[in-house]
């Protein structure tokens, strides 16, 4: 199955939507230059087609009692790696399970409240996942730069 690739008027909506996703239809409209349903039907079928999503987003930096955690899991078995991060990605607590090259297999992101909370963390809800070998736990202590819209950099 092929990737339907965005047009430009479709990568211009997605950046006017990443500034403020509140915008309406017809703002958007009004600065490119299109009418109001083209915007509407561009969002509707980016949204159907899993391209983008509109969510709200969390200031990490506003979260005093937070501390971002980046889990790094090697696993077993390379083959046993998609169904180990199957399994983290089941976890609700867990915003983010990637697979990696490199030194780990997985990453996976959190946020805990200290250093016991994510060693509780770790030991309760991953160590005993089918699998996993070993994690290396680090967290964020000092964030200089934490923007959400890492696709704009992909075009």
């Amino acid at each position: 199955m092929s990737r339907r690739q965005l047009d430009e008027v479709d990568k211009l909506i997605v950046a006017q939507l990443s500034q403020d996703a509140r915008r309406s239809n017809g703002q958007i409209a009004g600065d490119l230059g299109v009418t109001e349903g083209t915007v509407r039907a561009r969002i509707k079928r980016m949204e159907e087609e899993k391209l983008i999503r509109l969510t709200a987003v969390t200031n990490i930096d506003r979260f005093g009692d937070a501390l971002l955690a980046y889990i790094w899991i090697e696993v077993e078995r390379s083959d046993r790696t998609r169904q180990v991060a199957q399994a983290l990605a089941a976890i609700p607590e867990l915003g983010f399970v990637g697979v990696m090259l490199g030194r780990s297999d997985i990453l996976a992101i959190t946020m805990v409240r200290n250093t016991e909370h994510l060693a509780e963390f770790v030991h309760t809800r991953l160590s005993g996942i089918a699998g996993v070998r070993r994690t290396e736990s680090t967290l964020g202590v000092n964030f200089v730069k934490h923007d959400y819209r890492m696709a704009r950099i992909v075009s």
